[in-house]
Parts: C-alpha cells; structure tokens; sequence
C-alpha cells in the first residue's frame, strides 16, 4: 500500500460545526482508540481548563495480527478483541457515560472483514464503532498535542507512530502570534486539513501504511537484528520521499518535532531509566537526537531476549520497540532539528477534547491540561 493523503483539488467532507449542548457540570465523557496492536479507552470530564481523567483502560488485543500476509482480522484476534470491548462496555456503564466516542483506525481500515467485525462488535457488546478516515486519525493527533507546542515554534511536524499505521502532519504556524499557537493547534478539530488556510496552516500531511506491528511483520522473515532495524527504517524513509516538507530546506530555530506513540514514550522512559512508568516525567518531556540514538544503541546491544526482559519496555511492546525506533530514526535523519519533544497523549486525548470544546465546555481561547 502506498502512503495516502487527499489529492490535490479534491473535495474534502466538512464537519458541520454543532451547537453547544446543555451538559451537567460532572459530565462523563468516553473516548476508545481501537488501533492494530492496542484497544485503549479514557473516560474524563471537563473541570473548569483542566481534562480530569477518571478512568482508564489499554490492552493489547493485536487486532491485526497476521493482517500483513492474509488481508484479514484473525478469528483469535477478533476474539481477544471483543473480549477487551467487553471489559471497556462495563466501565461506560459503571461511569454512566452517555456522550462518546468511540473509533477504530487502520486494522478495520485495511481488513477484507473490517465491517464484518465492526457490526459483530455491535452485535457482542453493544457499542457503536466508527472507522475514522486516516486524515482524521492525523487531525486528531495534532489536536492532542496542541499544549505541548513552543510559543516560537513556527514549523511544527506532528508524528503518530500506530500499529498499523504512521501519521504525520507538517503545519506553518508562522502567521500565528506566539501567545496564540497553542490555542490555533486546538482548534483545527473542527476544520479539515484542505480548510486550514489561515492561521495554522497544513502544508502537507501523509498517511505512511508501515506502523510498528506492519513494520515488524513486513520484515519477519530477516533474522539479523541489527540488519533487520536498518532495513526497516530506511524502507520507512522510501514512503516519505512524496512529502512535501522533506525536500525543503528549514531552519533550526523555529522548527519544532512533537512525537506521540508508545515507541517515543518508551524510548523516553529508557532515556530516564524508570523502573516503573511515571507519565508527569514522560509527557512533555524534550529528548536531543543523540539521547534518542545512545537508547536505540542500547536496545540493539541488548538483542530480542534482552529486551524481552528489560523492565523498561515491558512485555507487550518488546517486540515492538525496534519498528517504531526505526521509524523514529528516519524522521530525525531527515528534519532539521536534533530535539523531539515527547507527548503521552494521542487519539483518545483528541476525542475528548473535541467533544468538550464541541459542548462549549472550553473557551475558545483556553488551552485544557490534563490531570488523573
């Protein structure tokens, strides 16, 4: 599959902005992100600026096991699967919640019976899926990472490592006041990317098929390790070379990578050698080239059972980490900056937010932080 975006002149659906809606003060919101590897579900209200969490769930179902080479969801995973949508049914019910949303990417997107699954989903459990288009999953993204944006950045590049797919967004924010940016990145919710003519602008954006689970089975069959990292990462690199932004020349100042997947959280949680994950030190937290490159070093000399093992990666991703770092390591061969700036938040973030401010629950100019 080749890497997607609209072409150009296309028409592009646009969202009807709704009227806010009376909501109680202590209203629940659900947001799930049903992905290749990860079913993963929030559950939070909106208090005064802040997105208070108030409940949580992520497993990883691996929907998409086995799709690379059959075109299909296998009968396990969508047993798995179902099974996990079960679990994220009762905490809708337990927290009352009545506004949500709830959407699958790029497995449902690319499986010969992705609707066949979704409707069985409907029929097991209850629960209304929608299959999001890839330039929503990147819209999406971007708007989670709207608070993490520096006030001087005036190129931002947005990256989505997922499972099945890689998402990333080049967007002008130098006709944008500084005090402003952060602000103009959360209100591209409601606009299409072929909209976004004034203010933050979209240069170009992309829709990369090759996602830490693709990447991984794609190149199964390579036994050497190091050899099969460098293949995969500048396979990655091959599906760039139609994005725009990559054969400009920008500056360093002013230009500013934000990074949101489990691969650059991970990559982080190494970097600061935490036993035991701590979200406060991850999000936000900047990491230069050369860190990123002494912990993809680090996880190449401990080889596939050494990163089985190693407490910092954890079990569910360790045969996942060398796909997204190989990802990762491409996009900084190709950008000019050497620092990436390292968000813990991603799709679900972006759903709820859209809700909320949908609902008139933040000022236009209000920028929502996140607490648990």
């Amino acid at each position: 599959m080749t890497p997607r975006r609209p072409g150009r002149g296309a028409a592009v659906p646009v969202e009807v902005d709704r009227a806010p809606v009376a909501v109680a003060q202590d209203e629940a919101y659900g947001a799930l992100d049903l992905g290749t590897n990860s079913c993963r579900m929030l559950i939070a209200r909106a208090e005064g600026s802040q997105l208070k969490i108030i409940d949580s769930f992520s497993k990883a179902v691996q929907l998409g096991a086995g799709l690379e080479t059959s075109g299909l969801l296998s009968r396990v995973s969508v047993r798995r699967t179902v099974q996990a949508l079960r679990v994220c049914r009762r905490k809708l019910e337990q927290h009352r919640v009545q506004r949500m949303r709830l959407v699958a990417t790029e497995a449902c997107r690319r499986a010969r019976n992705g609707k066949a699954f979704i409707e069985q989903v409907r029929r097991e459990t209850g629960l209304s899926i929608d299959v999001i288009t890839p330039e929503e999953e990147a819209r999406l993204a971007v708007v989670s990472c709207g608070p993490l944006v520096d006030r001087g950045a005036e190129q931002l590049l947005v990256v989505d490592i997922g499972g099945g797919s890689t998402e990333l967004v080049w967007i002008d924010l130098s006709r944008v006041q500084p005090e402003e940016r952060n602000a103009a990145i959360l209100a591209m919710h409601q606009t299409p990317f072929a909209q976004c003519g004034s203010g933050a602008r979209v240069v170009d954006w992309i829709s990369v098929p090759l996602g830490v689970a693709t990447l991984r089975d794609k190149f199964a069959d390579v036994d050497d390790d190091g050899g099969r990292f460098a293949l995969m990462s500048w396979f990655f690199e091959e599906n760039l070379a139609d994005f725009t932004p990559a054969a400009a020349a920008h500056e360093k100042t002013g230009f500013q990578i934000v990074g949101t997947s489990g691969t650059i959280t991970t990559v982080a949680a190494s970097h600061l050698r935490l036993r035991r994950y701590d979200r406060s030190l991850v999000d936000g937290l900047v990491l230069t080239s050369a860190q990123i490159d002494e912990v993809i070093r680090d996880y190449l000399r401990l080889g596939p059972e050494g990163r089985r093992t190693d407490p910092r990666i954890g079990r569910d991703r360790h045969t996942l980490i060398m796909p997204g770092a190989a990802i990762l390591q491409a996009l900084l061969r190709l950008w000019p900056t050497d620092r990436l700036s390292v968000a813990d938040r991603g799709l679900r973030e972006g759903l709820l937010y859209a809700q909320m401010s949908a609902d008139g629950l933040f000022p236009v100019d209000d920028v929502p932080k996140q607490t648990h």
